[in-house]
């Protein structure tokens, strides 16, 4: 039949996010202007704001194991009908590392030029050890799997009673659903009958995804009102020049890196921006880049990407592929901490921040994002590790920024790779939405 026509923007879902972030702002704004209640416990509405936003997160985590497990298997799968495709692995791999490099660049330079540790106006009193703190030791621990199913136990002691609790690592689900999905191609027909199960299973995963992905605008207003809520624009001042820098960076990635890319290879910046925008919006407000894959992986096909080739690269692109967290964050970051402390870093340590940003940034894949990675360039550079203390008040509200840039990298690549490769289809008309 004919195509259906576009929704007026005012019933689109970019809309229903903005509309969302709106709400979100004027009730965090509100529940900062409520206080604190009795006993300093925080006020019904700012609970409330917490509970709605907490709740949306859950549901993304606790979808991303199976996700991920099903969509790197189907896609090996998939990417084996491909005649190129050990070639497509690799150029997509060298695309993230020139991307990074560029990024890692942009801001070393801009830690140099603002230099936000001179201008920081804050007190030695935000000086605090991190609480989790990245090591070379922690990729080698990631890749290889302490279980079949990447399971992780942590354990915490406060007021004399110990909690454990059981968390995911991503980068070991990667790693074992590599290996499986190359083995069931390997066995042959007797393989076909689980590949098939998982290509039902993974249809079924994301169909239960678009329907999580759909209650966005409510998590929106959840963890947009929580992040107003808890530290308004106070903590941005003491930190300005650091957030100013940061964000300057994210901005030249996005609208001046990536549409450089783009016009190099015959691309349309403006259709790519108009067609990845939802996927922008939902990374920016979940802060998550697993938990936005689905949309990510949407908006590509719809790009023009093949299937096949999308199913593989933008999973493996939402572990590992981080130009705001991996790239430009650390390289401001770190030169933050050295002039905080007096410190002065030479041509081998900016050598040494791009190393760790290019390919360090899978040994964070598993854990807690852009602050271990920030503490993998410090312990590496020799830093003082206690700079990261006065980071983590504004990390939520840079967070956000980080993410969206994050996603746009993840989707910028497979189409570039796409491209070069002669695979690109006629894009999808149309906007990526939850179905």
């Amino acid at each position: 039949g004919a195509p259906r026509p576009p929704r007026p923007f005012w019933r689109s879902f970019g809309a229903q996010i903005l509309a969302a972030m709106v709400l979100g702002l004027a009730l965090g704004l509100a529940a900062r202007a409520i206080g604190p209640g009795a006993g300093g416990a925080p006020n019904g509405l700012t609970q409330a704001l917490d509970l709605t936003g907490g709740i949306f997160v859950q549901l993304l985590k606790a979808l991303v194991p199976p996700l991920i497990f099903t969509a790197i298997v189907a896609s090996i799968a998939n990417l084996a009908e491909l005649a190129n495709a050990a070639r497509l692995v690799w150029r997509t791999l060298l695309w993230f590392a020139i991307t990074a490099g560029i990024a890692v660049a942009i801001g070393i330079t801009l830690g140099l030029i603002l230099q936000p540790g001179l201008h920081h106006g804050a007190g030695l009193a935000a000086d605090a050890g991190p609480r989790t703190v990245g090591s070379w030791l922690d990729f080698l621990k990631g890749v290889v799997p302490g279980n079949f199913l990447g399971l992780q136990a942590t354990t915490k002691l406060a007021d004399g009673a110990a909690t454990t609790t059981l968390g995911f690592n991503v980068l070991q689900i990667v790693v074992i659903s590599i290996v499986i999905g190359v083995a069931a191609l390997r066995v042959g027909e007797a393989g076909a009958p689980f590949l098939g199960f998982i290509r039902s299973a993974s249809a079924i995963v994301r169909r239960i995804l678009r329907w999580v992905i759909a209650l966005t605008p409510l998590g929106t207003i959840g963890l947009f009102g929580t992040a107003i809520a808890q530290y308004g624009w106070d903590a941005l001042s003491s930190l300005g020049q650091f957030v100013l820098a940061v964000y300057i960076g994210l901005g030249l990635v996005l609208l001046v890196v990536y549409p450089a890319i783009l016009l190099l290879n015959g691309l349309s910046p403006r259709r790519f921006f108009a067609t990845v925008w939802p996927a922008m919006q939902v990374g920016f407000v979940s802060r998550s880049s697993i938990g936005t894959l689905p949309v990510t992986e949407t908006v590509v096909e719809r790009l023009g990407v093949p299937n096949a080739y999308a199913a593989f690269a933008v999973p493996l692109a939402s572990t590992t592929k981080m130009d705001g967290c991996a790239a430009i964050y650390p390289g401001v970051a770190a030169l933050f901490v050295a002039q905080y402390y007096g410190l002065v870093l030479g041509p081998a340590d900016f050598a040494m921040i791009a190393f760790v940003s290019v390919v360090g940034s899978a040994a964070t894949a598993g854990l807690t994002g852009a602050i271990v990675m920030l503490t993998l360039t410090l312990s590496t550079l020799g830093l003082p590790l206690e700079g990261v203390g006065l980071l983590l008040a504004i990390d939520p509200i840079i967070d956000m920024g980080r993410t969206a840039v994050n996603v746009t990298g993840q989707a910028l690549v497979p189409l570039i790779v796409a491209k070069r490769e002669g695979m690109l289809a006629e894009p999808v008309a149309g906007t990526a939405t939850a179905r």
